[in-house]
């Protein structure tokens, strides 16, 4: 059976088609194939903008012998994994279980049913004597054991597929274990990971971690941490030094702006190239959320940077916002981006240079390899200069005359919902109400294209213009929680709109518990109920990944919607998601922030607000200027009251004179 991609609308699919590998697209068709030839199943996994897929793409996939060896012992599934994150996440899962590192590729072995018995990540095509197999010994091992001692592969096949089940409920407790104290338990585990040289919260490779920030910011604001100096302050320091560390170093693209996907160092100077949508929109709301905090030049700079570089490369001009851009040109990995000594004289005069590199390393022994270099900030404490700024859109022009890395064009439903929640944070945090105006358009974009009239989603608009017939439970949650931001605040831009979003966001929501929920078990499935699950297990996922996890999502549409709705049916259901999370904060906080965040941010108490058109200038300006809190601020339906309206969680409602005012009680 010949190679099967060619009419695939994923952009990463397409990348496989012409390659002697008989590629067979993920559908029943290539599993009843494998059932009746009985032979294993290779699922390989990646995505269009990676850049360790390419090398193994290039290395093994195009090789007519390491073909030969994929064709005649396994039927092989090619798999992108932003156009099936269920079946992504259920096989990183699994790999989890053998003791494999996982990331991408990701080649996971099978039974023909799709039962996974191993896998990994990238092999090389021959031993480079590093202690990974190549990838032919690793076929002609794997399909030789098959042969032999197909028994074994059975059973760990069983066994994966029994962890994964309990994988669903096994750390899900009953309601009364919950305990705020687990907030502080968490924000203290989360800190003592901290990497106080060089920030982050893991050793390298390092990648951003805004999940867990965000839940930093927002326990910060809590009575319990304010009256503890000692982990307020290490707060403080853990949230600054990984920002800044991060935002000052190589993984920040400092000449054209955005966010590349991790750091192979523990300085953050030398990334991986590829830039992810979901990336750059989880930073924009964190580093937006921060400059609120600590009111940095550099944080302030970065959300300006970086929404300027979304809008002129990564916006479709009909609507949405594209995946992402590729890590790799013809010239290699990043050659993009980096520059010599000698086209940076090309651009600028020798006081320019001297300038430029007073306030940016281009030192090759500090920086790159192979006399590459990449700009690294100096100085964080001060904004930059005009003059500086000039020397930087030099060298961007210069940039641009050199052939571009791809962009993978389809648009994603999940990150285009948190690119609204990035810009309407950015639009809170400077003021700005062009950006929230983007996030009102962009989220037009996406109920006229993404959302049918039944509530139904698609999780992909590809570029092509067709349409995912698939969606996942990350596209409502994330949706909705989208939709309760940009509510938040849309009646500044668009006065009477919030009623609008918060009606949207409860109709996806209750087609959200409609399609996904568990109704014996706490939690929701990630998939839709149907014969197409990975490994034959329906999953439920937890933790946060590269994006968060719809599950904690849903804990903060729950307990905004019934905060604004006042419907005990929300209250409900907030408290049924949260019994699934005090093991999870015991055993493994640091998978969860998104969880975390949106629990503290209920149990420091949501706020609304009411108030006169003409004061809401003034109001947005006012909360600009201080620490992030969730408020939702809403236009007088009379247009005669003087006053404004504000409630706290449940239980503090007063009439309010002035933005002082408000300022007052919601920090007190």
């Amino acid at each position: 059976m010949p190679n099967q991609l060619s009419d695939q609308p994923s952009l990463y699919l397409q990348q496989h088609a012409d390659q002697p590998v008989n590629w067979v697209p993920w559908s029943e068709e290539a599993f009843s194939l494998a059932r009746e030839l009985d032979k294993p199943v290779l699922i390989s996994i990646g995505y269009s903008a990676c850049h360790w897929c390419h090398v193994m793409s290039e290395e093994s996939f195009e090789d007519s012998y390491v073909a030969s060896i994929m064709n005649r012992h396994f039927v092989c599934i090619k798999v992108d994994r932003e156009e099936r994150p269920d079946v992504d996440q259920t096989y990183l899962e699994a790999i989890h279980m053998f003791n494999q590192s996982a990331g991408w590729p990701l080649n996971v072995f099978c039974l023909p049913d799709g039962r996974p018995f191993w896998g990994g990540t990238f092999f090389p095509k021959e031993d480079q004597g590093q202690g990974i197999v190549p990838w032919p010994q690793v076929l002609m091992r794997i399909a030789d054991h098959f042969k032999r001692e197909r028994e074994e592969l059975e059973e760990n096949a069983s066994n994966v597929v029994s962890n994964l089940l309990h994988a669903n409920n096994g750390l899900s407790s009953g309601e009364n274990e919950w305990n705020n104290e687990l907030l502080l338990h968490s924000a203290k585990a989360i800190c003592d990971s901290h990497d106080d040289q060089d920030g982050g919260f893991t050793p390298a490779p390092k990648f951003p971690s805004p999940m867990k920030i965000d839940f930093l910011l927002a326990i910060r604001e809590s009575q319990a941490v304010r009256f503890n100096k000692t982990l307020a302050q290490k707060i403080d320091f853990s949230v600054q030094t990984t920002l800044t560390k991060m935002g000052s170093g190589g993984m920040y693209d400092q000449i054209g702006g955005g966010f590349f996907r991790y750091s192979v160092d523990t300085q953050w100077l030398i990334p991986h190239f590829e830039k992810m949508l979901y990336d750059n929109a989880l930073l924009l709301s964190t580093y937006s959320k921060a400059h609120q905090r600590f009111a940095s030049p550099l944080f302030k700079e970065i959300v300006d940077q970086t929404i300027d570089w979304l809008l002129s490369d990564m916006k479709n001009k009909k609507g949405g916002f594209y995946s992402s851009v590729n890590a790799d040109t013809e010239e290699g990995e990043g050659q993009f981006y980096l520059l010599e000594f000698s086209e940076l004289a090309e651009v600028l005069k020798p006081d320019e240079i001297k300038e430029f590199i007073s306030h940016y390393k281009m030192n090759k022994a500090e920086n790159f390899e192979e006399g590459k270099l990449l700009p690294i900030k100096i100085s964080t404490e001060k904004g930059e200069t005009d003059v500086c700024k000039e020397y930087k859109n030099k060298l961007l022009s210069y940039r641009k005359n050199r052939i571009p890395p791809t962009r993978d064009k389809k648009k994603i439903t999940v990150w285009n919902a948190l690119l609204i929640r990035g810009l309407v944070d950015a639009s809170r945090a400077f003021n700005r109400k062009d950006w929230l105006q983007i996030a009102i358009e962009l989220n037009d974009w996406m109920t006229q294209n993404l959302l049918s009239k039944n509530n139904k989603i698609s999780s992909i608009s590809f570029e092509n213009n067709q349409l995912s017939e698939l969606s996942f439970l990350d596209d409502y949650a994330l949706w909705a929680e989208s939709l309760l931001c940009l509510s938040s605040l849309s009646d500044w831009v668009k006065p009477g709109s919030s009623v609008t979003y918060i009606e949207q966001a409860e109709k996806i929501t209750l087609s959200t518990i409609e399609r996904f929920k568990d109704k014996q078990n706490c939690g929701l499935y990630f998939s839709e109920k149907s014969n197409d699950n990975p490994a034959q297990v329906r999953k439920k996922f937890w933790y946060d990944n590269a994006t968060p996890s719809a599950n904690s999502s849903l804990l903060r549409v729950f307990s905004t919607l019934y905060h604004l709705t006042k419907k005990e049916l929300w209250l409900k259901e907030f408290k049924e998601a949260q019994t699934g999370y005090p093991n999870l904060c015991k055993q493994a906080p640091q998978g969860i922030g998104h969880a975390l965040s949106s629990i503290t941010e209920e149990a420091v108490g949501i706020s609304s607000l009411s108030c006169p058109t003409n004061q809401m200038q003034e109001i947005v300006k006012k909360l600009s200027q201080n620490p992030y809190r969730p408020i939702h601020i809403s236009n007088h339906k009379d247009n005669t009251r003087k006053n404004s309206t504000l409630r706290i969680g449940q239980d503090f409602k007063e009439e309010i004179k002035n933005s002082d005012q408000l300022i007052e009680k919601l920090y007190s």
